[in-house]
């Protein structure tokens, strides 16, 4: 078997950063650790529609901080804000009835939804979920991050690929994905389609260029 390592936590000494911000002692530990994941899937599946590629958490003293990253801020947002009004009290009230710590919610535009392996994954996984034919929702997802100037991609598609009975795996790639280069920009993402006939997993890697292009981009 081949001994592979995830992209992101490989580089996150280089140019990464914890999607979970919080220094704890050892009793306060596995709440904080539980409560972020529970946070996080929450939110996933809440907004399942408005394209969030990162839910960082960031917590203090008395007051919790949650960053969305999303492709669609206004569908967040809602209309006047009460969107993300009445999501921050459903989190209040479901997570921390007490009030502490407070919630509080920041939205990030992504503005370049086609170089997030997240969002990408999701794309294709979401059109799999809809019966429609997963070559081509690889190969258009595939033009639309080169011509957005990613410098390679790759896309494996794994599980009963079209209803086989016998599950498979197919590989779509285009450009350069130096994943030993650890100068090099890689933005890794897993998503996982549920069809009626399984589950079929969908893997993304996107190779940005190197690191320091994207630090003067920023």
């Amino acid at each position: 078997m081949g001994q592979k390592i995830n992209p992101l936590s490989n580089r996150i000494s280089l140019n990464g950063s914890w999607k979970s911000k919080w220094f704890a002692t050892k009793a306060e530990f596995r709440k904080y650790l539980v409560d972020d994941i529970k946070i996080r899937d929450y939110v996933l599946e809440r907004l399942s529609n408005a394209g969030i590629g990162n839910v960082e958490i960031v917590r203090s003293r008395d007051r919790l901080e949650i960053k969305l990253t999303t492709s669609k801020p206004g569908l967040v947002i809602g209309r006047g804000g009460q969107g993300i009004n009445l999501l921050k009290e459903e989190l209040q009230k479901k997570f921390y009835p007490g009030g502490l710590p407070a919630i509080r919610l920041d939205i990030i535009e992504e503005r370049k939804p086609e170089l997030s392996a997240t969002l990408v994954g999701q794309n294709i996984g979401s059109q799999i979920e809809r019966r429609i034919p997963y070559r081509r929702a690889c190969k258009q997802a595939i033009e639309k991050t080169m011509a957005s100037g990613a410098k390679g991609i790759k896309i494996l598609v794994s599980g009963r690929l079209n209803g086989a009975e016998i599950a498979r795996d197919e590989k779509f790639q285009d450009g350069s994905i130096p994943l030993s280069r650890f100068n090099m920009a890689i933005d890794y993402a897993v998503y996982h389609a549920k069809t009626t006939y399984g589950v079929i997993g969908v893997k993304v890697w996107i190779n940005k260029g190197e690191m320091e292009d994207q630090v003067e981009e920023r």
